[in-house]
């Protein structure tokens, strides 16, 4: 399939996606009031407008800051090596289902400062569930390019290492809205991931996937191997690593991840 050909999504595939999120991913009921999302300027097709560019505002100063963005909440670490002369490694990462930034956050914050990356942590505004997953593409799309406009305006960031990574259902928000901008995010990293719903595919950024063979939240037969293929099917490069655990944020392969988007 060519960049930007037409991938729709059916509402079955969704639902599908979100009952498995739900059901093993132990989120708390979706309720009611967010079944169906509001949808923000081009945010339904999931497409991010944000690109980076020249800083034109002061950023703030290194160390980690908790912001409100477009009155939303979000955790930034600025490494001490960002400076406006310097381009500098980011990555946008995303909770799973306890859906507070920190999920996000805690991925690579060790590591932030030695490897000199920006870290960004967005919080979804559907109680712990991504707009795709009740609904479709929309306000956390929306959102997202707000907050990363927001970055670009005050951090120059190498757009060869640009990436988007989470961990559970962070991960298949990760695969979702990275394989949807991969004109965007130079890498994707979904770290036991539940299933993918992309919208319009573009570009084909390196895709770096681990696992936990004794996952019993997401099962990797079930997740995991039924992703690789698909994938692989499309043309991406995947790299897959699993490991002899459960459904847990391996630091040491988080650090493995890391270095992958850092050396790739």
């Amino acid at each position: 399939m060519i960049d930007g050909a037409r991938r729709r999504v059916g509402p079955r595939a969704v639902a599908a996606g979100v009952l498995l999120a739900v059901l093993t991913a132990g989120c708390e009921a979706v309720d009611d009031a967010v079944a169906s999302l509001p949808v923000i300027g081009s945010s339904a097709d999931g497409r991010l407008d944000a690109r980076p560019g020249t800083p034109v505002a002061e950023p703030p100063a290194p160390g980690r800051h908790e912001l409100e963005i477009g009155g939303h909440r979000v955790l930034l670490y600025v490494p001490t090596t960002a400076t406006p002369e310097r381009l500098s490694p980011f990555a946008l990462l995303l909770h799973g289902a306890s859906g507070q930034a920190e999920g996000g956050f805690r991925m690579w914050a060790p590591f932030a400062e030695g490897s000199g990356t920006i870290l960004l942590a967005p919080e979804s505004q559907h109680g712990g569930a991504w707009d795709v997953m009740v609904g479709g593409f929309g306000s956390d799309v929306a959102m997202i390019d707000e907050e990363l406009a927001w970055v670009f305006e005050r951090f120059r960031v190498d757009p060869r290492r640009l990436a988007i990574g989470g961990f559970s259902n962070g991960a298949s928000y990760a695969l979702s809205l990275g394989l949807t901008n991969g004109d965007l995010f130079s890498h994707v990293i979904a770290m036991s991931p539940g299933f993918m719903v992309p919208g319009d595919l573009h570009g084909r950024p390196p895709v770096f996937i681990s696992h936990g063979l004794r996952d019993r939240v997401l099962p990797i037969d079930e997740t995991s191997r039924e992703i690789l293929p698909r994938l692989r099917g499309e043309g991406y490069r995947v790299t897959f690593v699993t490991f002899d655990g459960g459904h847990s944020l391996e630091r040491r392969i988080a650090r493995r991840a890391l270095r992958w988007f850092l050396d790739r």
